[in-house]
Order: structure tokens, then sequence, then C-alpha cells
């Protein structure tokens, strides 16, 4: 684009890395470009020149002919396309394949970001040569199945975390389905084990699920999450993702809700590392541990639609190597034992018994302690999001761009917010532990939080991911700083204005005392 190169029907050859499949054929699409193919440059994978990359390009999740309701058998809707798959052809491609494109398509040199490592190549930009592109993917319909166990709750049963993993792959998914499946596997066995032999009573029950068709975009999951809706939203209060839980060695990272940010210090204060007899917590950054560890969470996150589509509370954490973000194996059939443990100095099992242990440990304390460990302090994204709102409404009102618009409401219902979360903390210090009644009370404040910043004005249909924070849309706060649209401005800053004030009003619990506390 920098070099006035024209897209508009171009077939693009693009680079795979920093965002995903999907991200990549949508921002195509809205280019003008035709067709795309994604190839693996040896600067980003270290992958023999035949390899493929697999993945999906579905600009959300679960099934794509019934977007925001479940496809399960007595779902009486005719089927509808979601609005986030492709609306042009998309096909990964190998190195191979790609070099010689490269060497034939002709144009101008490409930009320094473009180029690779490719053998023998010039990477220019193209726009010489006439390029088809023909896909001939089949599309069948395939009954899928999640399988759950369940560990009850004591004092509160209808109050659940679930551990999830997905146990498909394309090709051998060592890493993206095998150790996560095992991994979860494990932990039920263990905590049965606890109930059964040891005399642990859970006060919350604990849901070990398996999702199938994971690779096509967390189709189980997403499906699990549409179908039960409405009692998934008042009972499920955390969703631990164990999937790619082991991809190297020396580093960790983990994207998370930020109510659970204190949970994961907490955590990692207790759990030794995987090697050595140092926890985790000094391993990993010390005092500076969540610049070195935490990362926003991805749209292609197997977490994302728990945390972005229903609200839920959700973590997904990796062990991964040394200066790097990713595993170079993963999508393609080279995800195999040997190769995590090539990637993990063949320190694999001890690995994922400290990925066990940090997962277990976590979902102890969920389940176990009197409080909810939801903190609800850690919000501090909300009021950077509306300081930046608040700048764009100003300067746009000031250039005469936006009239009769002001930010003032959207900065009080911060306000309402910020003072909702003094309450519950104040309330935590102040409750007798022995009060379960009133604990209960405090809990299901705490759990409204996040479902409660789920946009009730959009369309799961339309805008599956309705989160105002982290989810993907018009709906979101970012994109309401970001809009050029002065009436999209006009009318997402209401709604917006008025999910956050929404959400402070749950915080807060009886509505006969809102208007005096907040």
């Amino acid at each position: 684009v920098q070099q006035s190169v024209a897209l508009e029907g171009s077939v693009l050859l693009l680079r795979a890395g920093k965002i995903s499949f999907a991200q990549q054929v949508d921002n195509a699409a809205k280019k003008g470009a035709i067709a795309v193919l994604i190839y693996p440059d040896p600067q980003d994978y270290k992958l023999v020149a035949t390899t493929e990359l697999y993945g999906h390009v579905h600009l959300g999740s679960g099934d794509p002919y019934t977007p925001g309701f479940p496809s399960f058998n007595h779902t009486q809707f005719a089927p509808t396309k979601s609005s986030g798959l492709p609306k042009i052809p998309a096909q990964t491609i190998t190195p191979n394949t790609a070099s010689a494109l490269l060497q034939k398509i002709g144009g101008p040199d490409a930009g320094g970001n473009f180029k690779g490592q490719l053998e023998s190549v010039l990477y220019k930009l193209g726009g010489i040569k006439n390029i088809t592109v023909e896909v001939n993917n089949m599309l069948v319909n395939k009954e899928i199945h999640n399988v759950f166990g369940v560990i009850k709750g004591f004092s509160d049963p209808d109050r659940f975390i679930v551990l999830g993993a997905q146990r498909d792959a394309w090709g051998q998914g060592y890493a993206k389905a095998t150790v996560g499946t095992s991994v979860l596997v494990e932990l039920a066995k263990a905590f049965h084990e606890m109930v059964e032999k040891d005399g642990f009573r859970p006060r919350r029950s604990l849901v070990f699920a398996s999702w199938s068709a994971g690779e096509y975009g967390s189709v189980g999951a997403t499906e699990w999450l549409e179908g039960y809706m409405s009692s998934i939203d008042k009972n499920v209060f955390t969703y631990i993702s164990l999937d790619g839980v082991v991809m190297g060695h020396g580093s960790f990272i983990a994207s998370a809700s930020p109510l659970l940010y204190s949970l994961i210090g907490i955590t990692m204060k207790e759990v030794t590392g995987p090697l050595g007899s140092d926890k985790m917590y000094q391993t990993m950054g010390g005092n500076d541990w969540e610049a070195k560890v935490l990362r926003p969470m991805s749209m292609d996150d197997p977490a994302y639609p728990f945390l972005a589509f229903s609200g839920i509370p959700s973590i997904s954490f990796h062990f991964i190597s040394v200066d790097t973000e990713a595993y170079p194996y993963y999508g393609t059939n080279l995800d195999n034992m040997d190769h995590l443990n090539y990637q993990t100095n063949q320190h694999t099992s001890e690995i994922t018994a400290a990925a066990a242990k940090f997962a277990g440990q976590m979902a102890l304390r969920l389940v176990h302690d009197h409080r909810l460990f939801l903190d609800v302090s850690r919000y501090d994204g909300l009021s950077t999001a509306v300081r930046q709102i608040y700048k764009r409404v100003i300067q746009l009102s000031q250039s005469g761009q936006l009239k009769g618009v002001s930010p003032s409401w959207l900065n009080q219902a911060r306000g309402s917010f910020q003072r909702a979360a003094g309450s519950i903390k104040l309330a935590i210090k102040n409750t007798d532990s022995s009060d379960l009644e009133a604990w209960r009370i405090l809990n299901d404040r705490i759990m409204s939080v996040e479902h409660s910043l789920i946009s009730p004005y959009m369309s799961p249909v339309e805008t599956p991911f309705r989160h105002i924070l982290f989810g993907h849309g018009p709906q979101t706060l970012a994109s309401i700083a970001q809009t050029n649209d002065t009436e999209q401005l006009r009318t997402q800053l209401a709604l917006a204005t008025w999910t956050l004030q929404g959400c402070a009003n749950a915080m807060m619990g009886n509505i006969w005392d809102l208007d005096n506390e907040i």
C-alpha cells in the first residue's frame, strides 16, 4: 500500500505469522483482493520447503452455518452463513510453491517487512503476471461430540469452573491436542482421588471438557456455549484452557481476563518451575512478571469464545522457548513428539507436569476458598479505553465534525464501575468467613462483572464477540475511539455507556441501593 500497489482485483501472497489466517483473509477482502495465498516463510518458520500449514479462515468460532445459535439436531433454523466466513478464496501453500510464484510475478521490489529468507528469490510485489487460484474444498456435514467429566461441589454445586482441551487435530497435533488432553485427564484423575481418598470437599463444581472440532475454530466449545447460554451465564465463573500448554522451555506466557491477573501471580508464587527448585514467580520475571508473562488474547485462542462471546473470565497459558512467541511446528504435520522434545530440550514430561500443577493450583483455589478469587480491581484497562474515547470525542467536537455529543456520561459510568469495584473490595474485607450466605451473594456480584461487559445491544448472530473491551466489532471501546463514522460513534458511545453502567449496577447487587451508592 505504501508503494501505491493496486490491491483491487489482485491475488495476494501473504506471509503467515503475526495475525491469524482469518484476519489476513478478512483484511485482504476489505482491500478488494479476489484471492489469498498464505505461506510460511523460512524467516518465521524453520520448516522444510515442502511443509504445509493447516488452519481455518473463519473470522469467528463455532459452526459457521449456525452463527450465534447452536447447531443441535432440534435447531429449527435455516442454514445461515456466518458474517465471518471469507468472501474470497483462500489457500495455504508450501514455501516451495511460494518461491516458484515469487520468481515469476515480477514487479517492483518488496519492502523490508515482506522480504524473508526463501532461497534464490528476489521478493517482488507482482503486477506483471496473471495468477489463477482454484480452490477445490468439499463441504461436508460431520457430527461432533464433546465429552465431559464432573466433580460436584459440596456447598455451591451450581457454580463451576471448566477446564478444557481440544482432542482432535489436523495432522499429528502432539503439542496442539495430545499434551493438553493428557493434562486434562490427569487433572480429572487427581481431583477425583482427592475427593475419594483424601476427603477433599470442593465448595464449587469442576467440569472437565474434551472439545471436538477445535481445529475448525473451537467448534465444539462454541456450540456448547451457544446451546446452554442462559445457564452458563449464571453458573460458569472461570474457564482454564489446556490447549498448547507446552511449546518449549525457558519462558512462560499467559492471556487472560484481568479478573484473573492476581490469581496468576499468586499461583506463580506457589508452583515450582519445571526445571530446578525455584518458584515460577522467581524464574519468570519476579516483580516484573506481568510485563514478561501477560499477552493480549488473540481471536484464534481457544479461550477467546469463553471470554468474548460468553463473558466468562478465561485463561490460556503456554510454556514457550525463550525469545519466541510461537511453536514452529504448530499447525503442521511436523507437530509430533520428537519435535516437541527438541523444543523442550528433552524435558517435555517435566514441563507438562508443571503445566498441570499450574492449572490445578488455580482450579483448587477457585473451587475451594469461600471467596471467589476474581480480582475486580484489576480492570484498569477500562479506564485507559474510556480516556481514549474521551480524547477522541473532544477532538472531533472541537473540529466541528461531531456536535451534541458529550463523553462525560461514559466517564461517569467508568466512575460508577470503579466505585462498585471498591464496594466489592470493602465487602470482601468486612464479610465474616463463616457467613456462607453473605459470601454467596458477594460472589454473585463478582461473577456478574465479566458477563455484564458483554454488550446486550449487539446481535450474537452478526457480532458474536460482544465484549466491549476484548470483543471484535463496532461495540468495542477501541473501535469507538478509532472510527471515523460519526453516526456510528454517536450510537455506539451511548450503548457502551449503558453497558458499562449496567455492569456497575450488577456489581452493586441490590438495586434499591444504586442511586445512593454509585
